[in-house]
């Protein structure tokens, strides 16, 4: 990547903060940009109708939230309640219902090509609730038919083969479910119920119903975890022939219950764990998308879905939506107090409420290059940038000069269609995501009042 001369000072000031983030290593999974606590109070609340109406509206990607779970990990900073009572449940459900539809007239008309239910747990869900929010969804959204991509979170006890078959009936296309581990002390050490057996089972269900993509998580860096023990955790996963791996970096969040107990002494192992990692699935046939997922090079192609150009609709008290200009939410929390008392007002809310959004970020067009620059950089094949010149009439280089402390380093290259980030680089993802963070976001999110 070439750099004009009178960029070089700035080039040579991001190369010394790019080298102390990558001295302080793990900082930040960057899944989203800007991040949720960067998410403000809106000044006036802003009708849905008018956010969405410049929008295409005719290829987006629906995502519905279930913010509940049996029970609440010892990592989890997700917004999520730990055995909510029925009550909570059902008068969630009821809100939810209304946002559906006051969501869907708002857009006006569309087509929801890609759908996700994320939590939390859905397979919290009863089999009935389950169906009633998908009938729901039927009769207020155009739901493409069949689903491009139709994915659902499920836990290892609550996968039964009826929940499994209504998914399969509903259209489901992919099943995600966590392992973390199969050691009993490493998931001691993360203060997650011992349910590697039940996954074994839930997946031979999962492969019995034919789902057209698996995935499986773990996580490296426990207390405790060796390479060896990694390992035998994802050789077991192996062995039942998943198509898509995401391998987790543990973090020790705020709030959460390994901060409190400050469980930390096995994240100094996450470089190592994840170079073992990575070198045994690429000999077993996976290719590496990113620093997290790995997909089965010989199994189903994944849908490649374009989150930089594609709007999402978010249902439900966890959800984000995504449009140009703005992205919004209900307010976030860890501790269960606060998380609780989020869920209740959402509950309680009123079909004119659900037509505002009252709460998110606003963003430039500076931050929708950052944006289009974070989700394309961070995944291989890197930013395309053709693309990039097309969505934004100018190149990447001079919109971004910083980057060339990539190239100088090692960690990124340009062979004239993408740039992308090289194999260190990759390996680096967690550093050199929050350092191409702007200065407002960072301030936003230094600032945040954590709950």
């Amino acid at each position: 990547m070439s750099v004009a001369l009178h960029d070089r000072t700035t080039v040579n000031e991001s190369t010394d903060a790019l080298r102390e983030h990558l001295r302080q290593g793990y900082a930040a999974y960057t899944y989203a940009y800007p991040h949720k606590s960067a998410y403000r109070p809106f000044g006036v609340p802003m009708p849905l109708a008018q956010l969405w109406q410049a929008e295409q509206r005719q290829d987006l990607f629906l995502y519905l939230h279930i913010p509940f779970c049996h029970y609440r990990c010892g990592f989890c900073n997700l917004f999520t309640l730990g055995a909510p009572g029925q009550s909570l449940v059902d008068a969630y459900i009821e809100g939810l219902e209304r946002q559906i539809r006051v969501t869907a007239a708002a857009i006006g008309p569309h087509r929801i090509t890609r759908m996700a239910i994320g939590g939390g747990t859905p397979s919290f869900l009863s089999v009935a609730q389950f169906d009633t929010l998908l009938a729901t969804l039927h009769r207020h959204f155009h739901l493409e038919a069949p689903h491009r991509s139709f994915a659902i979170e499920v836990a290892p006890d609550s996968a039964s083969s009826e929940r499994l078959r209504s998914y399969r009936d509903a259209g489901v296309t992919r099943i995600s479910m966590g392992m973390q581990s199969v050691v009993d002390a490493e998931l001691d050490a993360l203060a997650r119920p011992r349910l590697h057996g039940a996954a074994i089972e839930a997946i031979a269900n999962i492969r019995e119903l034919d789902f057209a993509s698996l995935n499986v998580d773990l996580i490296y860096g426990i207390e405790g975890q060796t390479e060896s023990s990694f390992l035998a955790s994802l050789d077991t996963i192996l062995a039942q022939a998943p198509d898509e791996l995401y391998l987790y970096p543990l973090y020790v969040r705020q709030l959460t219950g390994l901060a409190k107990a400050n469980r930390t002494r096995g994240l100094c192992n996450r470089t190592q764990l994840y170079q073992a990692g990575t070198a045994r699935l690429r000999e077993s046939g996976f290719l590496q998308s990113s620093t997290r997922l790995f997909r089965r090079a010989a199994g189903t192609p994944g849908d490649e879905f374009a989150c930089q150009t594609i709007g999402t609709v978010g249902l439900g008290a966890g959800a984000r939506s995504y449009t140009r200009a703005a992205h919004y939410s209900e307010e976030y929390a860890v501790s269960r107090g606060a998380t609780k008392a989020i869920i209740q007002d959402y509950s309680l809310r009123t079909e004119t409420d659900f037509s505002n959004a009252r709460y998110g970020i606003l963003l430039d067009e500076s931050e929708r290059k950052r944006r289009y620059l974070l989700q394309s950089l961070l995944m291989w094949p890197g930013v395309d940038l053709a693309g990039y010149r097309e969505q934004f009439a100018n190149s990447l280089g001079r919109d971004f000069p910083e980057l060339a402390s990539l190239v100088e380093l090692g960690l990124a290259q340009d062979d004239g269609r993408h740039f992308a980030l090289t194999e260190a680089g990759m390996a680096s993802a967690d550093a050199i995501g929050p350092w191409l963070y702007s200065a407002e976001v960072r301030q936003r999110m230094g600032s945040y009042a954590w709950r």
